[in-house]
């Protein structure tokens, strides 16, 4: 299970991400304990937080075992990390460090919600994942001593949940979530499941907390990373799509932020396009350690 975090300045400068794993999906020491028939997933925890924009860009991920989670209805604490909700409002207390280079990420993140719908949705045709949008709209306000950051946005929060390995049900999928004028919100899935099958998500957060399914465009290829997994997004074809800025490009997975035309609204983006075949290759698990750290 995973709970996720994204937000932009208000002037479009910043951003971050920020995701706390029980059973780090992504993780190479977790699937190799899954191969030996093991795989509690309270061994396997951990919070990724990644910052972006300059000054203060950063990315860490360190994973622990089950001594190190403590959890109830409103707080997990991951380490020295913890999440917990006070007065309406998710407040994210972190202290990590990055790897290769080690520096430190330490501060506060509150995240207010203004709409929370209370629903979820299978990802797949055999209900064995489940997304909920947490808070598809919220404001957000960072405030970190290290780096020195101080800044607020708009946000987004959701979590997803799964009885097994994401590449047994997956091969690859596109996730956007789009903030529109007026403090609506649109998040698109499209899924491709390992037997061929698709499945898509396209749903209208409004404001007054209606949600709506609209008909998303036929995937339009992105161009590629320099990994090659450049994705495709679900905006509007009529309209030219933006790539104001790519986020994270690794040999499984790219984020990306966009522009451009969704539903006929002009939108802000942020997009994802994960590869589980890529994940799967055995040289791509090699790799994971070196900004995966695990702490015994």
């Amino acid at each position: 299970m995973w709970w996720y975090l994204d937000a932009f300045s208000d002037d479009g400068d910043l951003g971050l991400t920020v995701i706390a794993f029980i059973g780090s999906v992504f993780s190479p020491y977790y699937a190799h304990t899954r191969r030996k028939g093991r795989g509690d997933p309270r061994a396997h925890v951990a919070l990724n937080v990644a910052l972006y924009g300059k000054p203060g860009a950063r990315w860490s991920m360190t994973e622990r075992g089950a001594q190190a989670l403590e959890q109830d209805k409103e707080r997990l604490v991951i380490g020295p990390s913890a999440l917990h909700w006070r007065n309406d409002a998710l407040e994210i207390d972190i202290d990590e460090i990055c790897m290769p280079i080690p520096r430190r990420i330490r501060g506060r993140i509150r995240l207010h919600p203004e709409q929370m719908p209370g629903i979820r949705y299978a990802l797949d045709d055999a209900a064995a994942h489940w997304w909920q949008p947490i808070a598809p709209r919220a404001r957000v306000e960072v405030d970190l001593e290290n780096p020195h950051l101080r800044w607020s946005g708009t946000g987004y929060m959701d979590s997803n949940t799964g009885e097994i390995p994401l590449e047994h049900s997956f091969s690859d999928w596109d996730w956007s979530r789009a903030a529109a004028s007026g403090g609506d919100s649109l998040v698109v899935y499209q899924v491709r499941q390992v037997d061929g099958g698709t499945r898509n998500l396209a749903l209208h957060f409004r404001r007054d907390g209606a949600v709506e399914a609209f008909d998303a465009p036929p995937p339009r290829p992105l161009p590629g990373a320099l990994w090659g997994i450049g994705g495709a997004s679900c905006l509007d074809h009529e309209q030219p799509v933006r790539v104001v800025s790519r986020l994270e490009d690794t040999p499984f997975y790219s984020r990306t932020r966009l522009s451009g035309v969704l539903a006929g609204r002009p939108v802000e983006v942020m997009h994802e396009s994960l590869s589980l075949e890529r994940f799967r290759q055995r040289w791509v698990q090699m790799l994971l350690p070196f900004r995966m750290p695990r702490r015994p």
